[in-house]
């Protein structure tokens, strides 16, 4: 189910000031596993979503070596946010990720192998590789790598902005719970990441649990990220530039950002390209196993010299 988080795994905060509540899930393999300190990887989840779209990535993950941590951003689900949607700028949000990087880097006393946080990939879904990508670009040392998840090069399409549009003048009027409903009764759902969860990846219905993380969000948090998807600029070339190891992973079908747009991206950045088979704008939830070998896969390659 959702909610269901794997045995090891672990429940805090993480973060320093601006930061310093933001909720985040991790789960690592114990002191003695082989290949305990491979790195660590900071998982930003998509618009709606929430750290619980990565559940099904964390064992894999971790028994590859790898600290797995989720987070719930700024104004997402269990991570508090202000009520102003200034709050939520692009910069604003990519500066946490930058603050929760260096707490990851600190490594505490309690993380298994030699300063397992010190080798750190970025990995971002959707809204999540839009904010990753603007954290890199402001501090492109602080990473290891950044991995693209269905996560396009510029606004997503426009019929996805007229829904997004819509979402975001229901949420200036009506209550998270009456948008909900109509979200609910709308079909397919609106807008973008809203099939992200754990009933592909967990078998069963969520729609309970999918509406209590729901109905947590800060509704200026999707008011102005809905907008920054909408009007997000091309900045693939200020990527490229900055010439760190990147992969475009995603789905086979998408309607946020077409498959073969990605591709193009992917093109542009020199970037590493893996496609799911069966999987379409979640991969982490359509198929975890595939998506999860991929990752561990680019990943590994980058420690090896000989790939």
């Amino acid at each position: 189910m959702l909610d269901t988080l794997p045995p090891g795994s672990t429940e805090g905060t993480t973060g320093t000031g601006a930061t310093k509540g933001t909720r985040a899930t991790q789960y690592r393999k114990g002191p003695g596993a082989a290949g305990d300190n491979a790195g660590t990887v900071l998982l930003l989840p998509g618009f709606t979503g929430s750290k619980e779209d990565f559940i099904a990535l964390l064992e894999p993950l971790a028994a590859a070596g790898y600290r797995a941590v989720a987070v719930d951003g700024r104004g997402q689900y269990e991570s508090p946010g202000p009520d102003a949607e200034s709050a939520y700028a692009q910069e604003e949000l990519a500066r946490d990720v930058l603050a929760q990087a260096a707490a990851l880097r600190e490594a505490p006393a309690d993380t298994p192998g030699p300063h397992a946080g010190a080798r750190l990939h970025l990995l971002g879904h959707s809204l999540g590789g839009q904010i990753a990508r603007a954290a890199a670009l402001l501090e492109p040392r602080a990473f290891a790598s950044l991995t693209l998840m269905s996560s396009g090069p510029a606004a997503i399409t426009p019929a996805q902005q007229s829904r997004a549009k819509i979402l975001a003048d229901a949420l200036a009027v009506l209550s998270m719970d009456v948008v909900w409903q109509a979200m609910r009764a709308m079909d397919p759902p609106p807008p973008e990441d809203t099939d992200t969860g754990g009933a592909k990846a967990g078998g069963g219905d969520d729609s309970e649990a999918l509406r209590a993380r729901w109905l947590r969000h800060n509704p200026a948090q999707l008011i102005a990220t809905s907008k920054q998807l909408s009007t997000e600029p091309d900045r693939v070339a200020e990527l490229a530039a900055a010439a760190l190891p990147t992969h475009v992973i995603s789905g086979e079908s998408d309607d946020t950002w077409p498959v073969p747009l990605l591709d193009d991206m992917a093109r542009r950045l020199h970037a590493h390209r893996t496609v799911i088979q069966g999987a379409d704008h979640s991969p982490n939830t359509d198929r975890p196993e595939e998506t999860a070998a991929a990752l561990i896969s680019f990943w590994n390659n980058l420690s090896d010299p000989t790939t």
